[in-house]
Formats: C-alpha cells, sequence, structure tokens
C-alpha cells in the first residue's frame, strides 16, 4: 500500500463524544469542529430484536438528542465499512437532522458479493448509489473548518476505510484495543495479509494520534474502552505489536478466525448495511423481510 498522502494536523483536537452499544458492543462517535458547530456522525447503530423482527431506535435517537442539546449541525454520517455485527442507523438519523452519507468505494465489491448471496435480483443497484459519496484512497473532506483524511485500509472488508480527523483516527475494525488484538479477515473479500498491511498503514501515522475503536469486548473482564494512541499500539498490541512480521501475523489471524463463530447479526446486517442502512424494499402486501440463505455464508 501506497504511504499517507498526508500530513496528520496533530494540532487539531476534535471533540469526540462516544456511544456504547452494549448488545453489539459498537461505539459510535459524534466527532465535533472544536471552532464550530459542525460535527458528523461515524458508525451508528439501530437496534433490532432479531428474534421478534422488531427495529426500534434508541441508540441513533441517543445521538440524536446530544446534537440537538449542543446545536450542532450534522454534516456527515460516515461508515468505517459494511458492519457485519450490527445495523446501521445513518438514513434514519439523516432523515432527522441532513448531512451526508459516506462510505469506501470499494462497497461496490461488497454489494456484489452479498447481492448474489442474498438472492436480490437486478432491482438491487450494485454501484454504491444508496450512499451520498464513495470515498477513495486520499480523498478529503470538511466538516465545519476541520479537514478529514481518508485511507483504504481493507483486510477485515475490501471497503474498510479509516478516517483521520485532526489528530484523531476512527479505525473500524482495523485495529481493536491493544489487549483485543485485531478484527477477523475471514469473510468474504477479507485477507489476512491485506489486514496486516491496512494495519501498518494505521500505525506509521505520528505516535501520538488518537485512535478510536468500532468494537470492544471488555477483554478478560475489563471495563470497556475505546481510545487509544498509536503508540500504545505499536507497543503493546498482542496481534501486531512488538514488531510481529507479516507471516507470524497471518498464521495467526487465519488460525484464530478458523475458530470464530459468525457474528450473531450477520445475516440482517448486511442485508441492510449494502443498501446504506435501510430495509429491503416492500413486497406487494407491504411487509418487509429479510432472508436467511441457507448454507450460503
Amino acid at each position: 500500500m501506497s504511504a499517507v498522502p498526508f500530513t496528520p494536523d496533530l494540532d487539531t483536537h476534535p471533540e469526540v463524544t462516544a456511544f456504547f452499544d452494549a448488545p453489539t458492543n459498537t461505539i459510535s462517535y459524534v466527532v465535533k469542529d472544536p471552532h464550530s458547530n459542525a460535527c458528523a456522525v461515524i458508525d451508528s447503530v439501530m437496534d433490532i430484536d432479531y428474534a421478534a423482527g422488531r427495529i426500534t431506535y434508541d441508540g441513533a435517537d441517543a445521538i440524536i438528542a446530544h446534537i440537538e442539546q449542543h446545536q450542532l449541525k450534522l454534516e456527515w454520517l460516515i461508515e468505517t465499512h459494511v458492519h457485519a455485527d450490527h445495523l446501521s442507523a445513518a438514513p434514519y438519523i439523516q432523515g432527522k437532522l441532513g448531512g451526508r452519507l459516506g462510505i469506501g468505494e470499494n462497497i461496490t465489491i461488497v454489494q456484489e458479493t452479498f447481492g448474489k448471496i442474498f438472492n436480490e435480483g437486478t432491482e438491487f443497484q450494485r454501484d454504491g448509489s444508496q450512499f451520498d459519496r464513495l470515498f477513495k484512497d486520499g480523498d478529503s473532506y470538511q466538516i465545519g473548518g476541520l479537514t478529514a483524511h481518508v485511507m483504504h485500509t481493507p483486510g477485515h472488508t475490501p471497503a474498510c476505510m479509516t478516517h483521520v480527523i485532526g489528530d484523531a483516527a476512527f479505525v473500524g475494525d482495523t485495529l481493536f484495543m491493544p489487549d483485543g488484538g485485531s478484527a477477523r479477515a475471514d469473510f468474504p473479500g477479507g485477507d489476512a495479509r491485506t489486514l496486516y498491511r491496512s494495519i501498518q498503514r494505521v500505525l506509521s501515522l505520528p505516535r501520538e494520534t488518537r485512535l478510536f475503536m468500532c468494537h470492544d469486548y471488555g477483554p478478560n473482564g475489563r471495563d470497556i474502552q475505546w481510545e487509544t494512541t498509536v503508540g500504545e499500539e505499536i507497543d503493546h498490541n498482542i496481534h501486531v505489536g512488538h514488531g510481529t512480521d507479516e507471516d507470524t501475523f497471518v498464521k495467526m489471524r487465519e488460525a484464530r478466525d478458523a475458530t470464530l463463530a459468525m457474528p450473531k447479526l450477520i445475516i440482517p446486517s448486511l442485508q441492510v448495511n449494502m443498501r446504506g442502512g435501510r430495509l429491503p424494499p416492500r413486497d406487494e402486501s407491504g411487509k418487509t423481510f429479510l432472508k436467511v440463505p441457507v448454507n450460503g455464508l
């Protein structure tokens, strides 16, 4: 992968407010420009009771309430990747507060792959048109006066992007906290070797860069955490720290992935998230259904 095509602005400190979703161990963020009321939402969560087939929006409503309470202007809703463990609430929040929805351009690869798995037919668009912007590696965008830089960091999925905003980087599932290691790389389109190289790219950012995780599972019973630094990951990450080489990482990651069960919400998550957080269209009776591909994943 190419070198980081920008110099992070470590003198700019965006205000970051985290929202933890306990059922999915997901952390969503409101990222505010310190010099204006502009903000972005990163990796929001829509609630689902899978057994009951019931969708609710408590987590998204908490984010909306925070933005309204602080009189913020929502400019962007960012998805770091197509999540397999929770459903995005981005369209719901967008409908309430506005803003543009963005994801990596390789969403089209994910849509093509899972469009076939879920037998979506020709009416399902596989061109990323469900999103307002498809980011390429090296792209940038504005959150008020903040410049956000986008790095393509695939391996967990083909569409994974890291968003570097001032001294903060939002890494999606590319990395976990130092004692959590790294994300799996065995989903369709994932690759452990590619993931290692993406992680090295993130770790090439300045050591002081704040890193914000999309998930934390409290290894060994510790409290949930979501913020660390590049330096802490280099020095202490159990999978890639201490100078771990590529072949060692790949061997470990592939062996570990072979033991992991599928995420509980992978089937509804992929169907919703590849549509930008929207449910499948209603059928002739006016009802919405999610498909379960038998032996398809």
